[in-house]
């Protein structure tokens, strides 16, 4: 059984914020910055990939509130949310979960998003590739 199952289990002790049928929401063990804390599906999934659309919808709406009320009583304003998929983009326990990180002035932590520049002949043959039209 995973970390975050046993979690979950209430076999592993945790810093419970929230909890509903789905999901619960503890504080981050590693709090990147202070308030730091993850949604975690109450069922294991691996990782986003593997998330019915539904169990997904939920999970947006859940997130909006969490942030919403994190950043009021924490009084940060800003929000990173982040969901490693895969062993290449950092996830280190193969259960969903997706962190929100509240960002204050100064914090210290950074994270870079300017690692590819593309002319724009690239962009559009990225775009072609990766647009989903409505049917």
């Amino acid at each position: 059984m995973c970390v975050f199952c046993k979690i979950v289990n209430g076999d592993i002790p945790s810093h419970k914020i929230y909890e509903d049928d789905d999901f619960i929401a503890i504080l981050d063990i590693a709090q990147s910055t202070i308030g730091h804390a993850l949604i975690i599906t109450k069922k294991h999934y691996d990782n986003v990939f593997a998330l019915p659309e539904e169990t997904a919808g939920k999970l947006g709406a859940l997130a909006v509130k969490l942030a919403n009320h994190i950043n009021g009583v924490l009084g940060a304003g800003n929000m990173n949310l982040l969901n490693n998929a895969g062993p290449l983009a950092g996830q280190t326990v193969n259960h969903f979960h997706l962190h929100l990180i509240p960002r204050y002035e100064n914090d210290g932590m950074i994270i870079k998003f300017d690692n590819n520049k593309l002319t724009e002949a690239e962009f559009n043959d990225l775009r072609a590739k990766l647009e989903i039209t409505k049917k």
